[in-house]
């Protein structure tokens, strides 16, 4: 919008998706005049429809017009991976399929080694499988003591359908844990359909998803301290 104050009128055709006070659904071509630019780098904006509005209540038509505010840039926020001073996590790890949770564990303390965690700064609790992990995570993220927790378990689709129950109960209960606490809740629990495809995600051939959960802990932990405190 470089527009000089004054200079006539953009027509544009649009759909509102955004209600402003006196333009109805019904507008449907908008004459747009920049008439301000404010010292914070905003555009007072001059808005009214070019096709009358229709009044229900007095079923008739009118004319408005509208004034509202455009940022000139919106701010792009992010987390970040590198400032980890004073941040504390919780990882919470099944034991059940520990062949797999161990490594998954070890490479996530290596993560957090890597970006400057302190190693007294990270807690980690067992518990008996993924099952029993959002009920712990969401106590650990009421706690006040964590930035972020991190979850990690594997579960292998075996004969029955209890691999589908367990799955999708860790699944959603460590997304509740997050929006119940307000403390990022991270999902490192493998769902895999045998013990090959869990393996090769815990420190083979496909990597080690311990320590990928491990930095977007991090920088999740990073978002809420530094951008998300209200």
């Amino acid at each position: 919008m470089e527009t000089a104050a004054g200079q006539a009128a953009t027509v544009l055709s649009c759909i509102p998706t955004m209600p402003t006070t006196g333009i109805t659904k019904y507008s449907t071509r908008l004459a747009v005049g920049l008439t301000l630019k404010g010292s914070n780098k905003a555009y007072k904006v001059q808005v009214t429809p070019l096709r009358s509005d229709l009044d229900s209540n007095k079923n008739r038509w009118r004319s408005k017009s509208n004034m509202f505010t455009v940022s000139a840039a919106a701010r792009q926020l992010t987390g970040s991976i590198t400032k980890t001073e004073g941040l504390h996590f919780a990882v919470v790890a099944a034991r059940f399929n520990d062949i797999v949770t161990k490594p998954l564990v070890e490479g996530a303390l290596e993560a957090f080694r890597r970006y400057s965690v302190r190693e007294e700064d990270v807690d980690v609790i067992w518990v008996p499988g993924s099952f029993e992990i959002p009920l712990v995570a969401q106590t650990l993220g009421k706690s006040g003591k964590y930035h972020a927790v991190l979850c990690i378990g594997a579960v292998v689709r075996g004969d029955t359908t209890h691999y589908d129950a367990v799955a999708n109960s860790a699944a959603s209960g460590i997304a509740s844990a997050s929006l119940n606490s307000g403390i990022p809740c991270i999902f490192g629990v493998l769902t895999c359909e045998n013990m090959e495809q869990a393996l090769d995600r815990a420190g083979g051939k496909v990597g080690n998803k311990g320590a990928e959960a491990a930095v977007t802990a991090i920088e999740m932990a990073s978002l809420f301290q530094h951008h998300l405190k209200f």
